[in-house]
């Protein structure tokens, strides 16, 4: 079986990018070597994307050649510069993912080309959402098989979850969550209610004084753009959540670390 090669470029020299610059910025027709060649040949395509949010979904939906551009390291994606070997990177792609929010959309889709495909993905790790965006994916990678595959183990995975958390709600009830916006699939997860919603920009007074009246249990922020202690002096539990995968790509670890911290709220300990 083929592994999934994870590559994170690395300052490139500047006689590399050099010899990239043609690819930056070439005008001719796509050929065989673009998408549609290799999806017809059967072929491999080599997909680069910004961060190992996109790289999960690529991964996924059966892509075994991925490059992140983003280093792991770098807690709040979004606030990544692109360097010239990254964007070199772009230029030999089949497909370049990458999100709208992104500030460096721009530049990824400059350096291009006319070669790569560029894809925009809804990063949403809600289920039902994640298992359309991998399906749509692995259309576009002619890998609908391996999409197919991961759609159900996704399936499994997050009703085994979701029962296990069910199983650990407090008193038996369904617990009150306040979620920031990109945390709701794990409310979700956890068949929990949300009374309210916050960000992505800063917690207002008003917002604040409205959540305080709601009175949830828990506060489901998100661990990559947080906004400090969302409830101070209400009671409520904080719970980080993680929707970024590890340098593995792997989206499943992803709901797994989510359940286990919500787990871990509703049990007191």
């Amino acid at each position: 079986m083929a592994r999934t090669r994870v590559r994170t470029p690395h300052l490139a020299s500047l006689v590399a990018l050099t010899a990239a610059v043609p690819l930056l910025t070439g005008c001719g027709s796509e050929d065989a070597s673009g998408p549609e060649g290799h999806k017809a040949a059967g072929h491999k395509p080599v997909v680069v994307v910004t961060t190992t949010w996109e790289g999960a979904f690529a991964k996924a939906a059966g892509a075994e050649d991925v490059t992140v551009i983003v280093p792991r390291s770098v807690h709040h994606a979004p606030d990544y510069d692109p360097k010239p070997s990254d964007l070199a990177a772009v230029a030999k792609a089949d497909f370049v993912l990458y999100a709208p929010f992104e500030p460096y959309a721009a530049k990824i889709k400059e350096a291009a080309g006319s070669k790569a495909k560029l894809v925009e993905v809804n990063l949403d790790n809600d289920p039902a959402k994640a298992g359309a965006e991998v399906t749509r994916l692995g259309g576009l990678f002619g890998t609908e098989e391996a999409a197919a595959r991961f759609k159900k183990r996704l399936e499994g995975e997050v009703a085994e979850l979701n029962g296990e958390l069910r199983a650990a709600w407090p008193g038996g009830r369904s617990p009150s969550v306040a979620a920031q916006v990109f945390t709701g699939w794990a409310a979700g997860l956890a068949g929990a209610t949300t009374v309210g919603t916050y960000g992505p920009e800063p917690v207002t007074p008003a917002q604040l004084a409205a959540l305080s009246a709601k009175k949830p249990a828990f506060v489901l922020d998100n661990a990559h753009m947080s906004a400090g202690t969302v409830l101070p002096d209400t009671g409520a539990e904080q719970v980080e959540i993680v929707n970024y995968p590890g340098e593995d790509l792997d989206l499943l670890a992803v709901y797994r670390g989510a359940a286990a911290e919500l787990k871990k709220a509703m049990s007191g300990s």
